[in-house]
Parts: C-alpha cells; structure tokens; sequence
C-alpha cells in the first residue's frame, strides 16, 4: 500500500509515521505463513490509513476506480504492485509481510470493493409482476406463475407443460401455471434436508414420452453406528402415476463410509448426453482437499448410464482405489450443469469461495484446480492458494470477484427470444441476479444482467412455450419471462 509523509520520499519503513513504523515492525515480527490473516482486518489496520477505510483514497490514491491505476489494471499487475512496491511514489513493498497467498487474498478484497463500487453507479431492474424491462436486445414482462412454494430448486417440464418442482425441504410438486398449489408427490424418497442439502435436481429422460423416467438428486441420509447424521449426494429415479412416485430405484449411492456431517455443497445437477448417459455433479461437501482425491466421490462430475451402471470408457476405470464413476475432478460445490444444443459441450457453473465464482467448460479426465488454484478467498478472509494457473489444471471459462454466488446454468433453445437464442443463462442467490451470457466458441465474450434484487435466483429453463421460467427464493416463488414486442 502506498505511505507518504510530506513530500519525503522512501523505499523503506524509515519514512513512516511512528505509530504505522511501529505497527509494522509488529506485523513483520510475526511468521505469514502462522498468521492466516483476516485480509479485511489487515487492511483496516494498516493499508487504510493511506487508501481510506472504505479503499476512496486519502494520502494515497483511492482504489475504487481501476482505470485510474497508473500500473496496469489487471489482477497480475495489482499483486505486482502490492509485492513490488514504487518506493519513488512511496508505495512500501510488502512481500516482507504478506505472502503470496495473502496478496491474492487482497486483490480479491480490492475487486469486491471495486464491483460493489460499481454496481452503486448503476440502476438495474427491479420489476414487479407485470413490469416491463428493457434489455440490450428487446423488451420483456415478468410474470408471477406460482407462489406459496418452499425454496424451489429446480424445475422440469412434463409433455402437458405442468411443471415438476422439487423444495429443498423434500417436496416433489406437479404445478399447473396460474393453478392453486396441488398437494406434494406422495412416496417421494427421504432427503437430509438441512443447510444446502435436501431434494434438489429433478430432471426427465430424454426418452420419458415411451420410458416414464423422472430423475433426481437428493441428500442421502444415514445415521452412523454412534448417532451422528451424514449425508452426500446420490441420484434416484422413478415414474409419477396418480401423484404418487412409484418404481423407485437409487441408481448412484456411494459407500456410506464416504458419508459426511456437514450441511454445504451437495452439487447438484443432472445433464444427459443423449447417448445414454447421465452426467451428474458432487460438491466437496466442504472438505476441499477431497476434490483432488480420485478415491473419493465428492468434488467431483460423475458419469454414469441412465440406469446407474458404469460406462467402461470412463477416464478413471481401472486406475486403483480411484471412484469409476469419475468424469472429471477439483470441483468445489458445481450447483450448474447443462449441455450445449448444438456442439453437446458440457458446461458447469460451481460456487468458489469470497470470490471466484466459476463457468468452466467439462470436458473427460480433466482437473479443475480447487483447492490448489483459486480466485478468491477463504470466507473469513484467510487466504486459500497464492495460485491462480499451474500446470495441469483448466482455468474457468470465465470467473466472478466477488462471488455472484452463482447456481443453475441453462442454454435459452426456445424462439420467443431470438435475439437471446443459445445465449447462456446463470443465476445468482447472493447477488440476486439474472445473467445473460454471449458465448463465442469457449469464451464468454458479453455478460448482461437481467435483473436484480427481487430474489435469490436459484434455476431457469426454456418453457415448452418458448418464455424462460425462473426459480426464485426469499420470496419464493417462479416467475416467466415474457417478450414485449417493441
């Protein structure tokens, strides 16, 4: 951070204030690597003094405003001049203090500070049922089509186009739009339903108009040998007659032993490739080393066929003590997952942590990178890796910082709009957003929000009609997205 005194000068503490010389020595005098630093906390302790507390500038230059920085605007280039210093512009260099990690960790800092800058600049849409909005590409109608729900999660459409709509807290509902809210599916199967996890993905094979087969994810409980409840994420199927879920069957169910306490990231979607097989996600269940380990099944995308069996051309099939069913690794908690229309690609949207919120493009055997590289922060502002690329691992398509807590992805296929046609579309429960996405072969090339702040937005699919149907929490609720001729 940059201390002045005057018009002195200095590359090094001799120049500062008594009271930050001393400060400093104290930080100095303490092992980084012991520390695991609340960045937040250091910054307010040292580096505001100089950039403000809220980063808009006093001795120093404000950090609000990126296109102002005289030493390059990217993340490279602020931790060089975090590291490095300028001692002829009274910048102290801090690798002395900070590790690598810990720099990392306030470039995301500063990033957070920057995007919640600039979203205070900016006027989004907040509509109410029935408002108009105007996008970038034509207009639009928010429609409420069902209310009274409890945090729906995902959505899928019967041939009649009723919808199927899954609640966390373990409800499988057949929703007619514009209907009173019909009774729950009776015999659905027994969730976990605590924190993050509970009945989540509902999904229609590809062939259900001759086979009748409904899919869906689910917080497998268990009750150990000493009480304790466990979960982790497993895959069901079965067929709806008279409201009732019937032929049940658990097709993908992991040993119990790698069952866990904790209530955070499940996962979980559900694509199929139309070849027969079924793609899946796992979050790491909040144990981020797991992602690495080829023997666990958590942090994970899964491939099995439709009716749980293992494809024998799966990356990790006969490598010893590795999970078969592997299709790709290092993923912290992916809640996205869908297929291109056209190229098949499989896309994936998963939660990083205090930043580095993730799109990565899945492709067979491939590594991921969480824990080992990351683009944000742990949430109590300790750093997590002081890598951001290493050999061997994918970088995301594209990446957010601060963390939009990102959640479903889907490919808009309908005509209604078709100016938004193949456009992808992510939602986002802590920033409350809805994000249009331009992909131009890998890379997302134009982002365009949507809306924001009417509710965590948790999944969206094209309609059998062509509208955009969203799954709103807090208030909950699923709204259409209808088009507006101009």
């Amino acid at each position: 951070m940059n201390y002045c005194e005057n018009d002195r000068e200095t590359g090094g503490l001799s120049g500062l204030r008594p009271g930050i010389a001393l400060l400093l020595a104290l930080v100095l005098a303490a092992s980084p690597a012991a520390m695991a630093r609340d960045i937040g906390a250091f910054y307010g302790e040292v580096c505001s003094n100089c950039h403000g507390k809220n980063m808009e500038g006093a001795q120093a230059p404000g950090l609000l405003k990126p296109e102002q920085f005289k030493h390059g605007v990217d993340d490279a280039s602020l931790a060089r001049s975090i590291r490095e210093g300028y001692p002829t512009n009274n910048m102290v260099a801090w690798k002395m203090v900070l590790s690598d990690a810990e720099i990392r960790a306030m470039v995301v800092l500063i990033r957070e500070k920057q995007e919640q800058f600039r979203k205070g600049q900016i006027a989004f849409p907040k509509p109410v049922d029935g408002q108009v909005v105007e996008s970038k590409l034509g207009k639009f109608r928010i429609k409420n089509v069902a209310e009274g729900l409890n945090t729906p999660w995902s959505i899928a459409f019967l041939p009649d186009g009723k919808m199927l709509v899954t609640e966390l807290r373990g409800t499988l509902r057949v929703i007619e739009a514009g209907k009173p809210m019909p009774p729950p599916v009776e015999g659905t199967p027994q969730v976990r339903a605590r924190g993050q996890g509970g009945l989540m993905e509902v999904a229609l094979h590809p062939g259900y108009r001759t086979n009748g087969w409904i899919y869906l994810t689910i917080s497998d409980p268990y009750t150990d040998e000493n009480g304790n409840s466990l979960g982790l994420t497993a895959v069901a199927r079965g067929h709806l007659q008279d409201n009732r879920w019937t032929d049940g069957q658990l097709i993908f169910q992991a040993p119990h032993n790698f069952y866990k306490p904790s209530d955070i990231h499940f996962g979980s979607r559900i694509v199929f490739d139309g070849e027969g097989h079924l793609f899946f996600s796992m979050g790491e269940r909040g144990v981020k080393e797991d992602a690495q380990d080829l023997s666990r099944p958590n942090g994970k995308i899964h491939r099995i066929f439709d009716d749980g069996r293992i494809p024998p051309d799966n990356p990790f099939v006969g490598v010893s003590n590795a999970f078969p069913t592997i299709w790709c690794y290092g993923n912290r908690n992916p809640q996205g997952l869908t297929r291109h229309p056209v190229t098949g690609d499989i896309w994936e949207a998963e939660h990083g942590p205090r930043g580095g919120d993730e799109i990565n493009w899945i492709r067979k055997g491939l590594n991921y990178g969480w824990p080992v590289i990351c683009w944000g922060m742990d949430y109590d502002g300790a750093p997590i890796s002081d890598f951001t690329a290493k050999e061997g691992m994918e970088q995301p398509v594209t990446y957010w910082t601060p963390s939009i807590a990102v959640c479903a992805v889907n490919f808009y296929t309908g005509d209604k709009f078709p100016n938004w046609k193949y456009n992808l579309f992510a939602t986002a429960l802590a920033q409350q957003e809805l994000r249009r996405l331009v992909i131009d072969g890998h890379q997302v090339v134009e982002q365009e929000i949507l809306f924001k702040n009417i509710g965590r937005v948790r999944y969206l699919i094209t309609g059998p009609d062509g509208c955009i149907y969203v799954a709103l929490n807090a208030p909950d609720r699923i709204v259409r997205l209808e088009p507006v001729e101009s």
